[in-house]
This record gives structure tokens, C-alpha cells and sequence, in this order.
């Protein structure tokens, strides 16, 4: 299929964060879009405010004429839209070129050099680290990022179209649509059991990613995966490993062992341990791509972070408030070892919002032991995303597997008052679900008090 002879491209899902983000692509490049979805967001203001029509009603007598002509018209929609969707149903019944999100990027991306992140976690902020630095470092490139980077307040980087950087996602199996130049598989943690049923599924599909790799391109894994590649890894003997690590001023400084030489003195400025590791893949492909060692390194030293990310809202000598998207146990761990090694004597209070039913039944027994290292948490709802209850599968049920005495189920209007009501000088909001949208509010409560 030949995408330059699409005019118009409608999207079902459009305030998705990497449906956002390929809209914003076609706009750039003067194409007609619109789309669907069911909540207006920031994110769909954002692709309003650059001409992009948005509807929240999925009625078929919405949609803009030009987009009903089937030959001109090509629909992207996402796997996450409910299957009775009155408007795909209408491009499919009607004869639409009708494409998964993960199949247009395939497109997108056969013509380029494509760098291509997968892993279980880790992948959206490797994927914006290793967008910045080579754009840094004026590679023409398209970065297609599943957040919202702080450098740019985008999730979409665009410097040209010889090389594109893409977040390879394991749901739904959508990454081996991908064809990759150069590709690295973070972690194979198991998630998404929903679909795969088990782990060993999950890893048998990582292996036949890293089969999807074109001609000569390379692979690169995390040390300890069961896979073959080239290998990064913290203090350890890996081809690219992250040495002599020491913390300076919030930041970490540390030398990076490659297969050719050591580069001295590199900076990052993000905290965890999980994120100088996605720092030091980012740097590694970015070398193998081809660009020059001390152009990296002073690009690494200038990005700050996505947002959702371990992003400070607060940094004060007196309470310190910090918001995370993590919706997976290891992804808790991460987050808590970040936050003990930047304040080792603090205590921290930790409000969580699980995220689907299925993750919190396949594994209840690793939240509980992930949320009780925090010294106090507070357990909101499950949030559903696409999914319907499952029977005794509560956030209630999941508190009392909690090894915490210091633990409290509350509603979403509770939480200004549960944080005032807490000793905590470390202030944590946790998960995938809404309550992104509770930040600024704790944010303006609290800056307010003090």
C-alpha cells in the first residue's frame, strides 16, 4: 500500500498515546485527519489545537463527508476499541482500507532505517531517550513515542524521514508487524496474560520479534534474557555496561563500557536504577546507528524525562510529591528501589490505582509484596480500561494480602485529605488508570498548604 496516494485518515482510538502520536505524523505531512473517541483529554485538545477534528460521539452522521469516500480514505484504530464500535463497524462492513495501529507503523517504518524498542517495560522512556539524543545530534529522523516527552511536549519527534525510532509493543502481538534495522528487547517480565494465556507465549513472541529483524540489522538484549544479541547491563560483563556508578547532586555520573573502548564521565539525570538502564541501551544503539560518541553523551546530559515517568511535581526540602504510570509489580519495584536510593531516611506514602482486573488477579500475590515495602499506602479502585469485573477480584480483596498495618482502601475525593492527614515527606501516585488526572489537583492542595 502506498501512503502517498491516502488523503485522508481517519482514526478510531485517536486520543491513544500512540494513535496521537501517528495522527500527528499524517497532519505534519499535510494529510486530512480526524477521528474518534470516547473522552475528550488533553491529548485531544492537543490534536484539535493543530487542526485536527475529534468526536466523542461514535454515531456514523458525525463524520466529515471527505472521510466517508472508501477509495480515499484509509482508518487506523486501535485493538483497545470495544468490538461493537458503531463506526468501525461501518468502514469494515463498507469496503474502508481498515488497518490496526501496529500495521500503519509497519508502513511507515519498511522505507526507513528503523530503530525498534521492545520489552515488557522500559520502552517508552527508552524509546524518547534514544528520539533525543539522536535528534540532539540532528539525525533525520521520526520518533513515534508511547508518552509525552518533556523536552519537546510531544509525543511525536520529527527532524526528517531516513530513520524512524518506534516503541515495538507486545500487546495484542502488534510488534511483529515491525521490520527493524536495529532493535533491543528491555525485559520479558510476563504481562498481558489476558492474551497470551502464559509466560512461556509471551517469550516465544519476543523470539519471533527478534526474528523480524531485517537482513544484517542487530539485536540487542538485556543481560540475562534467554536470547541471543548483543547484551547492556548495570556493573556487569556485559558488551555495553554502565560502570563506576556514583550519584551527584540527584544525578548519576557514570562510564560506559562498550566493546571498543570505555567513555568517561556521562551524566543522566533521571533517577532508578531501570532508568539508567533504558539510558545506557539508548546510548548503545545510538552508537551502533553510527553517531559520534561525545555528541551522545552531551545529548543524554540535556533530557528530562517523560511525563508520568518518576515526573517531580513537587521538590521541596519539605515534601517531595512524585507521580508514576507503573501498573506492574517489577514496575512498583523500580519505582520504590528510585525512591529509596534518592531518600534513603524518608518515609514514603504511596497511592496506587491497579489497573485491570486480569493484572490484579494474575498478580495479586506480587502487588501486595511490591506495595508493602512503602511505609503507608493507599489502595484506590481497580481501574476496568477495556475489561468487565471479574468475581472477587477487588481492590479490597488485594489490600488484605498487603503486609503493611500502615494501608487504607479510599475513593479518589479522599486522597487530598489521606495526604494531609500523613506524616510522609514522600508523596506517590502510581498507575496506568485516571488518576493521571488527580495530579494537579493534589499538586495545587498541596503547593497551596505550604
Amino acid at each position: 500500500m502506498n501512503l502517498n496516494n491516502v488523503h485522508n485518515i481517519y482514526f478510531v482510538g485517536i486520543g491513544g498515546i500512540g494513535m496521537s502520536a501517528i495522527a500527528r505524523y499524517f497532519k505534519a505531512a499535510n494529510k486530512q485527519v480526524a477521528g474518534y473517541d470516547k473522552t475528550k483529554t488533553d491529548i485531544t485538545n492537543a490534536l484539535e489545537d493543530i487542526g485536527v477534528g475529534v468526536t466523542v460521539n461514535d454515531a456514523i452522521d458525525v463524520i466529515e463527508s471527505s472521510f466517508l469516500d472508501s477509495e480515499k480514505t484509509l482508518v487506523v484504530y486501535t485493538p483497545a476499541i470495544p468490538k461493537d464500535n458503531k463506526q468501525l463497524n461501518y468502514f469494515k462492513d463498507n469496503g474502508f482500507k481498515v488497518l490496526k495501529r501496529s500495521e500503519i507503523l509497519g508502513l511507515i517504518t519498511e522505507n526507513t532505517f528503523c530503530l525498534a524498542v521492545a520489552g515488557t517495560h522500559g520502552k517508552t522512556t527508552t524509546t524518547s531517550i534514544l528520539g533525543h539524543i539522536m535528534m540532539e545530534c540532528n539525525v533525520p529522523l521520526t520518533a513515534f513515542l508511547g508518552g509525552i516527552s518533556e523536552n519537546y511536549n510531544s509525543n511525536l519527534i520529527l527532524n526528517g524521514n531516513e530513520v524512524s525510532v518506534v516503541e515495538a509493543d507486545e500487546f495484542d502481538r502488534s510488534f511483529l508487524t515491525l521490520s527493524p534495522d536495529l532493535a533491543c528487547i528491555t525485559s520479558m517480565d510476563a504481562d498481558h496474560l489476558d492474551i497470551y494465556g502464559d509466560a512461556s507465549e509471551l517469550i516465544k513472541t519476543f523470539e519471533d520479534f527478534s526474528k523480524r529483524l531485517k537482513p544484517n540489522g542487530k539485536l540487542f538484549v538485556k543481560n540475562g534474557l534467554p536470547l541471543k544479541g548483543i547484551t547492556y547491563g548495570i556493573e556487569d560483563d556485559a558488551d555495553y555496561s554502565a560502570q563506576n556508578i556514583k550519584i551527584e547532586n540527584g544525578a548519576y555520573v557514570f562510564d560506559v563500557k562498550t566493546p571498543s573502548t570505555v567513555l568517561k564521565g556521562v551524566q543522566f539525570n533521571l533517577p532508578g536504577r531501570h532508568n539508567l538502564s533504558n539510558a545506557l541501551i539508548a546510548l548503545a544503539m545510538a552508537l551502533e546507528y553510527g553517531v559520534p560518541a561525545s555528541d551522545l553523551i552531551k545529548a543524554l546530559a540535556s533530557y528530562k524525562g517523560v511525563k508520568r515517568r518518576f515526573t517531580y511535581q513537587i521538590k521541596t526540602d519539605d515534601l517531595v510529591f512524585i507521580d508514576d504510570y507503573a501498573h506492574h509489580p517489577e514496575e512498583i519495584n523500580a519505582v520504590h528501589q528510585a525512591v529509596r536510593e534518592m531518600y534513603p531516611n524518608d518515609e514514603v506514602l504511596a497511592i496506587f490505582q491497579p489497573h485491570l482486573f486480569s493484572r490484579t488477579k494474575d498478580f495479586a500475590a506480587e502487588f501486595a509484596s511490591s506495595l508493602s515495602q512503602f511505609n503507608e499506602v493507599l489502595l484506590l479502585d481497580i481501574y476496568p480500561a477495556r475489561e468487565l469485573p471479574i468475581k472477587g477480584v477487588t481492590s479490597s480483596w488485594l489490600l488484605g494480602k498487603i503486609e503493611n498495618t500502615n494501608k487504607e482502601l479510599i475513593e479518589k475525593s479522599e486522597i487530598i485529605q489521606k495526604i494531609k492527614e500523613s506524616k510522609a515527606k514522600i508523596i506517590l501516585t502510581i498507575g496506568a488508570g485516571d488518576i493521571g488526572v488527580e495530579v494537579q489537583k493534589i499538586k495545587k492542595a498541596l503547593v497551596h498548604e505550604s
